[in-house]
């Protein structure tokens, strides 16, 4: 997948978010958390609404594009 959530995943770590936490306090559902851990399927611009609305941050925070190297 040529979009990477790993900038995502550190932030939420950095500011104290869990996984528990995070379906906790219902930040993301289970399923989007599990897609931007395994960089597999699609993102929704709710979530990453809702995680910018969290984080305090712009999209360009969480995720950065890394081309497809395979011709």
């Amino acid at each position: 997948m040529p979009i990477n959530f790993d900038k995502a995943l550190a932030l939420l770590k950095e500011q104290g978010y869990t996984t528990y936490r995070i379906r906790k306090d219902n930040i993301i559902s289970q399923s989007a958390l599990q897609k931007m851990k395994n960089g597999t399927g699609e993102i929704s611009t709710r979530t990453i609404e809702r995680l910018c609305s969290v984080l305090n941050c712009q999209p360009g925070d969480l995720m950065e594009y890394i081309p497809n190297t395979e011709t």
